[in-house]
């Protein structure tokens, strides 16, 4: 296995143990093969960590890449976090850079090697095939390094965090909507139903830029949330419900109090004209495992409206956008409006509400006038609203990476999980998201479920995108991009790796389809969405999540409405060029400067305070409306 330094401490010793720290080189775990280059190594000279010295191989190694620890021969697996990143394509010399040129991703092999016979805590379920069930500790990607001018090693302490004494606990001040949700933000929304209506919204929400809302200090900004579907669709097919699913998402969310309906008229996805609030409710999808009931949901929504769920129809029989016994129900409208129900019955009552299509408004000019109109009916409703003190369990976190580099897995992504684990454990939610990339590492994510079924539903979901990958002539090794490479990953099983370390280490309490509704207080969960970052937090959004914390090693400038999006950068070199896309810096846990658990308490500092109104980065650029991207399942016609 591993020579470099034997002088290791904590090794294999669990969370917040086991890392050294040296001048040049980052050892994440006394069985990696490999370290990481803290700066640019230069072919021959002496690198320093780990307690040991080691000489660079014929070519450098860029910063964030990877150094060979020991000698590994071809065909032998190529660890990094404890665990199996890939496997060696070529000889690897101790010293050499290891990334594409000699590793790679073996979806058998790899996964094969690390498969555990033992059932993971709480009976989770074997799999069947390569992909790994479990394995018996969880990698040190939760450790930080103290001072990084020394190359000795040292003892790191525990930094998991502890629920907090009640008489001290942490809030925020939020907007709290009458289905008893706590919203962060208070956005007047036009919502299109068809694509045909897109641009009209834009019009109307034009409108309001700038000195327009001056006299509406409550109200951060009328958004238009448009998108590129809604009619050529089966509304039946899983995709038909899961785009359902988003919009509902959105129209109910908590920072939405007003909203306006715009569609074309003809399209499938109904969105007629509102006269009074739908009476009915249709469940789109499947309840999460471990989660309450759809049924119970509406008929808590039902008692907070005054409106009556009895005829309710129930759930889907299918899972989602995964293989089921059959198609559930498609779009309903509300006999009493002609509204589509599916869309409109989850929205608090406290939400003003109108709607309009433009073939009977009377073409483009005519309904900008009667949607500009209604905006300006609405906004002094809207603006009414008021923030309260909150308790800090209210929050829904989504939990996002987008541009990772190899500092990601022990940086950023670690910090935003300490924070995580300290919203759960005083009873909050949070959701893990990007199904392809915890790929190769959903084992360490089914050994903390809470019963064997919440495991099985995420390995559910896992083949699903094997599958669906592989009809495409792909796989799931395909997600990396050009600028993750850059940054220093190799494979999906390296960038997964990393990626779950922003679920922290709290038990997995449910697993979701997209879009759906995330049940209060619930703890740490799981959302299945592709990793493309807009897809992936509109989901996140649509399923309820109020505030979401976007790690990025490269450089994302991704911004979201109606939920703030704070952005971590992973490194100092990227912050310094990209400080005003940033709100955060962990990259100062590699540069010695502060712990994991200092940037995890300013992630969770700056959770608070976005929530009670302090703006983002992306929210003072303006950034947000564009991103609102639902994801497209299925064939158009």
């Amino acid at each position: 296995m591993r020579e470099f330094g034997d002088e290791m401490i904590g090794r294999g010793s669990g969370p917040g143990k086991g890392v050294v720290v040296g001048v040049d080189v980052l050892v994440l775990n006394g069985e990696d093969d490999v370290g990481i280059a803290l700066r640019e190594l230069s072919p021959g000279e002496a690198a320093s960590g780990g307690g040991g010295v080691v000489t660079v191989g014929p070519q450098a190694v860029p910063r964030g890449h990877k150094i060979a620890l020991s000698d590994v021969g071809r065909g032998a697996p190529v660890r990094k976090y404890g665990q199996v990143i890939g496997m060696a394509t070529s000889d690897i010399a101790r010293g050499d850079h290891v990334h594409g040129h000699n590793l790679a991703f073996d979806d058998e092999a790899a996964l094969a090697l690390r498969r555990d016979t033992t059932p993971p805590p709480g009976g989770a379920p074997q799999r069947d095939e390569a992909t790994p069930s479990a394995v018996t500790a969880q990698p040190d990607i939760t450790a930080q390094p103290e001072a990084a001018a020394q190359p000795e090693a040292v003892a790191q302490p525990d930094v998991a965090p502890r629920p907090a004494d009640d008489t001290a606990r942490p809030t925020f001040r939020g907007y709290r909507r009458a289905d008893g949700r706590v919203g962060t933000r208070n956005y007047l929304a036009i919502l299109t139903s068809v694509n045909c209506s897109a641009s009209t919204a834009k019009m109307i929400a034009d409108q309001f830029r700038g000195a327009a809302l001056d006299e509406f200090p409550n109200v951060d900004g009328v958004i238009a949330l448009t998108h590129t579907s809604g009619c050529g669709m089966v509304p039946e097919s899983e995709g038909g419900r899961m785009l359902l699913r988003t919009l509902r998402g959105h129209a109910a969310h908590p920072n939405v109090s007003g909203l306006l309906v715009l569609g074309l008229g003809c399209e499938m996805v109904p969105g007629a004209a509102l006269s009074a609030r739908s009476g009915g409710s249709v469940d789109l999808g499947m309840p999460a495992i471990g989660a309450p009931s759809s049924d119970a949901e509406n008929a808590a929504g039902a008692a907070s409206s005054g409106t009556d769920t009895a005829g309710s129809r129930p759930p889907s029989a299918g899972p989602g956008p995964g293989p089921g016994p059959g198609p559930g129900p498609g779009p309903v409208a509300d006999p009493a409006t002609g509204v589509d129900a599916g869309l409109l019955a989850s929205i608090p009552a406290d939400t003003v509400v109108r709607s309009l299509t433009i073939q009977e408004s009377g073409g483009v000019r005519a309904t900008v006038r009667a949607g500009v109109a209604a905006v300006r009916e609405m906004l002094p409703r809207v603006n009414a609203r008021e923030r309260e003190e909150c308790d800090v369990s209210e929050l829904v976190l989504g939990l996002e990476c987008g541009g990772s580099d190899g500092y990601s897995g022990v940086t950023a992504n670690p910090a935003l999980g300490w924070a995580s684990d300290r919203l759960v454990a005083l009873g909050g939610a949070s959701v893990l998201a990007e199904t392809p990339e915890v790929y190769g590492a959903e084992h360490l994510l089914t050994a903390r479920a809470t019963e064997p079924a919440v495991a099985r539903r995420l390995l559910d979901r896992i083949d699903w995108w094997r599958d669906y990958v592989a009809a495409g002539g792909g796989t799931l090794d395909n997600n990396p991009s050009p600028g993750n490479k850059a940054g220093g990953l190799t494979t999906i099983l390296e960038k997964s790796l990393g990626a779950v370390a922003k679920g922290g280490t709290a038990p997995l309490s449910a697993v979701y389809e997209y879009a759906e509704p995330i049940a209060p207080k619930a703890g740490f969960t799981f959302m299945d969405t592709p990793g493309y970052d807009p897809v992936s937090v509109t989901g996140m959004v649509a399923g309820g999540a109020n505030v979401v914390v976007f790690t990025t090693g490269r450089g994302s400038v991704f911004g979201c409405r109606p939920t703030p999006s704070i952005k971590v950068a992973t490194n100092t070199p990227m912050y310094a060029v990209m400080a005003e896309d940033m709100d955060v810096n962990a990259g100062v846990i590699v540069d010695g400067t502060a712990s994991l658990e200092d940037v995890g308490r300013q992630i969770f500092d700056r959770i608070l305070a976005v929530a009670s109104g302090e703006p983002t980065v992306s929210e003072d650029l303006g950034i947000g409306a564009e991103e609102f991207i639902p994801w497209h399942v299925g064939a158009v016609t």
